[in-house]
């Protein structure tokens, strides 16, 4: 029996494998139901984001949540080759439906499946499946009839015979070859014309009819122009582009040491590499810390407007510096994140781009300490260690003491009074140390003491520092002086064992 945080009791759960997690990554994002709803908004109209605060409040879950809202690609992108021009190859976008009848193209280019009965006898009997002598059907690869006895490839092994006698050729010593054909080329008559036809032995028991429309179709494949798909239709709608390259982020033409030669070498469609942002085309593009690619801002603003971007080689020294695809298709969600102190580095047209077509969230650090929002945090317990997988549920009286701790953390971080922090990323690691604990124990369960343990110990460097030299002035001298005091003693180390004997 699961229990549903929004409908039950807080004091309904024993554990937290009780608890219900919601199938929506939206409803596992805790503390920020305003937030949410623009959220819904950005992913229905297609609206861009920008999600300004602290680290560890939610902004990734909240980015790749969207996704979730998102209809399936309907779009494959390609790379065409340009025989003309094979260094501006051509861009290809295909539509689900256009795939769909290609799709249904190539099967009737892949020809009709008829079983050995439903073809003219004497086909059946050339391809091996029906005997000579009795007109039974049976295997083809059985050379003698298993119903009279006769052999089945004795027509095929005369009329071989007698061309080879005609060509002067003499019979093997190794006696007549008893293989069927394996493919009949003939014609036939519909409809008052005659066109050609082809009967294939595959796999098993079956023939493959390729009729003149079958053949028409395969001739068409065949002729298509080659083409690389960069961006197929089976694809993830979420690219987290934090920190990309340049290279990563806007695609890449690959080098060839034999400079795409038609013979030796790749050719230039075959070489073009997509970036993040046509990755993203009909997805979600999500750069957290945007500031650390201040450089590309402006290309992502350029992408964002036209929602077409070139792909083009970036190293000046490679042979794919000269290839160039125009008009890739990038029409993505962009999701930015960032600190407050980050914001005056992002660039003023690209702030500009996202308020005019989407929003600007300054996302809460903490929530009111009620009833509703400590079940928040019960929820969050039993999401995270769903998600690590690795440690086990929490009983109640351990959360109770993560509560209490978020309350301490709001007061002291925030200065905020009868809150809960929603600093959520250090809870985590507060939850995970308990629950290492636990099976170290071999505990069932992250009990109380697991987690006050855990609470005392999971502190940052910085608290660990104060605690052990009351500021972290006196850690840098303490640190500094024994750095000195080492160093001499190792001097001294050395000149006491120096070889005087050539003195």
């Amino acid at each position: 029996m699961y229990i549903n945080v929004k409908k039950e009791f807080l004091e309904d759960f024993e554990t937290t494998e009780e608890i219900l997690i919601p199938k929506d990554p939206l409803d596992r994002v805790i503390g920020h139901e305003e937030v949410v709803n623009f959220v819904k908004i950005a992913a229905k109209q297609r609206r861009h984001i920008l999600l300004v605060g602290p680290p560890g409040i939610g902004k990734s879950l909240i980015a790749q949540a969207i996704s979730f809202h998102l209809n399936t690609p309907s779009e494959e992108i390609a790379v065409v080759h340009n025989p003309e021009r094979p260094e501006r190859p051509f861009v290809e976008v295909k539509t689900h439906k256009e795939m769909k009848n290609e799709q249904k193209d190539l099967e009737k280019a892949e020809g009709e499946l008829l079983s050995p009965q439903n073809i003219p006898h004497t086909i059946a009997e050339r391809l091996g499946f029906r005997c000579v002598h009795c007109g039974d059907y049976n295997s083809a690869y059985e050379s003698i009839c298993p119903s009279c006895g006769g052999d089945k490839f004795s027509h095929i092994n005369a009329r071989r015979k007698h061309l080879g006698d005609l060509l002067g050729m003499f019979e093997m010593n190794s006696g007549p070859i008893s293989l069927p054909q394996e493919r009949v080329t003939t014609t036939r008559v519909i409809e008052g014309r005659e066109e050609v036809v082809i009967y294939e032995r595959v796999g098993g028991e079956e023939i493959k009819v390729l009729d003149q429309k079958a053949l028409e179709k395969r001739r068409q494949l065949v002729e298509e122009k080659p083409k690389n798909v960069i961006v197929p239709l089976e694809r993830k709608i979420f690219i987290q582009a934090t920190g990309a390259s340049e290279t990563e982020l806007l695609g890449d033409v690959r080098h060839d040491p034999y400079g795409g030669h038609p013979d030796l070498g790749t050719q230039p469609y075959e070489r073009v590499v997509p970036g993040a942002i046509h990755e993203a085309h009909e997805g979600v593009l999500f750069i957290d810390e945007i500031v650390h690619i201040a450089g590309l801002q402006r290309f992502i603003l350029s992408a964002m407007q036209e929602k077409t971007f070139p792909i083009i080689g970036r190293n000046p020294q490679s042979a794919g510096s000269s290839v160039k695809v125009e008009d890739v298709p990038c029409d993505f969600i962009f999701v930015g994140a960032c600190n407050i102190a980050d914001l005056n580095y992002i660039l003023p047209p690209l702030r500009s781009r996202i308020k005019g077509a989407g929003y600007e969230i300054l996302m809460n650090t903490t929530m009111p300490d009620n009833e509703s929002n400590r079940s928040k945090i019960v929820q969050f317990v039993a999401q995270e260690i769903e998600i690590d997988r690795k440690i086990p549920h929490a009983t109640h009286n351990a959360v109770d003491v993560l509560i209490e701790e978020a309350r301490k953390r709001a007061k002291v971080i925030d200065e905020k009074k009868d809150s809960l922090t929603l600093r959520l990323r250090d809870l985590g690691g507060v939850i995970r140390m308990a629950g290492d604990l636990a099976v170290m124990e071999g505990s069932a369960y992250i009990t109380k003491n697991h987690m006050n343990f855990a609470i005392k110990n999971a502190i940052s460097l910085e608290d660990q520092i104060i605690q052990k030299y009351q500021t972290f002035e006196n850690a840098l001298q303490k640190d500094l002086s024994s750095s000195q005091d080492i160093g001499n003693k190792h001097q001294s180390y050395q000149n006491e064992n120096v070889d005087r004997s050539y003195m």
